[in-house]
């Protein structure tokens, strides 16, 4: 019987680059407040959100992956023309079918590589860093473009006083490329499924179809049990943390850079706490003014640290992303 042939044998993969885009537009709590009957105050001691960024009305995720996607490139020093694919992790995109990657790419000037999204919501960077490695890794891919991005306020309800000050937009991008030494770690990654209905987009595509002529239900917008995710979160996703960790073969003594998902200063700090990180660790704290971003929030963080200085090439960063689902993906890459 024949046999399938694997002539290439498994390489590394690295980070090469990284790029954001933000939108322009800085809303701060003041703009917030008044439709959800709250206060500055109240805001920054519940989430830590000082402010947030909101696209334009004519600003879509792809005019914004474009944006990041070029400065990862650039970073990267490598053109559109030698990617292999492209990845997109967002729950924004406002359309089914053809996904955002292949308009993205044809933007780039590459309209021939693999192109496809992920919908993962807030973990779906850090799974999209695991398939992208994996793709380098086994010669699937030379060079692999992921972006994460969201325009999640075309789906906030600015008077729902539990998610309005919460979500925001703009996107990050990396490109991962080939290595000669492990410079991305193993993927832990998995769901509790049996809590997804903690975070939903309602109503759904088929009752905006409207069939049974009941009037305007109104746009779809996320709804969130926000404590039901806050003990998910603090609890359960500090030993994932940790076990990325030591699937990298280090300890956390070794960690240099602590970059989760942007959800909230108080989850961010609780499991800083839980996994008894040293005091030394850089942690990324943008969502203090750029919200929560979802898909977008750890490479947003990530490029943030780098304009403030606050990282170098080389260091250990521990990347970890939750969400909607619940899933959730954690692993500890070096950083370029």
């Amino acid at each position: 019987m024949s046999k399938i042939s694997e002539p290439l044998a498994t390489r590394h993969s690295q980070i090469l680059g990284v790029g954001d885009y933000r939108p322009s537009r800085v809303v701060p709590n003041s703009e917030i407040v008044d439709l959800i009957d709250s206060s500055d105050e109240w805001i920054r001691e519940r989430s830590g959100i000082e402010s947030r960024r909101y696209a334009s009305a004519d600003e879509s995720v792809v005019d914004m992956s474009v944006a990041a996607g070029q400065k990862a490139l650039t970073a990267a020093g490598i053109t559109a023309d030698q990617l292999s694919a492209v990845i997109v992790a967002t729950v924004t995109y406002p359309f089914q079918t053809p996904s955002a990657a292949t308009d993205v790419t044809l933007r780039l000037g590459n309209p021939n590589a693999a192109a496809f999204d992920i919908s993962a919501a807030c973990a779906g960077f850090c799974y999209g860093v695991g398939m992208a490695s994996d793709m380098v890794r086994t010669h699937s891919a030379e060079y692999v473009l992921l972006i994460g991005v969201e325009k999640l306020s075309d789906f906030t309800d600015p008077t729902d006083r539990g998610t309005a000050f919460i979500f925001a937009d703009g996107a990050g991008a990396i490109v991962i490329g080939p290595s000669d030494r492990p410079k991305i770690g193993p993927l832990i990654w998995g769901s509790d499924a049996t809590a997804r209905e903690a975070i939903v987009m309602q109503p759904s595509w088929l009752e905006l179809r409207n069939p049974n002529g009941l009037g305007n239900i109104g746009w779809p917008d996320i709804k969130m049990q926000g404590q039901t995710v806050f003990r998910w979160a603090v609890y359960q996703m500090a030993p994932i943390g940790l076990k990325a960790i030591e699937a990298a073969g280090i300890t956390v003594d070794q960690l240099d850079v602590f970059i989760p998902h942007q959800a909230n200063i108080r989850i961010i700090d609780a499991m800083t706490k839980a996994m008894k990180l040293p005091e030394e660790v850089i942690i990324a704290r943008d969502v203090r003014v750029s919200g929560n971003t979802s898909a977008a929030s750890i490479p947003l963080a990530m490029a943030a640290l780098y304009d403030s200085g606050e990282v170098k090439s080389g260091q250990l960063a521990l990347l970890i992303g939750f969400g909607a689902g619940l899933v959730y993906a954690a692993q500890v890459v070096e950083l370029p």
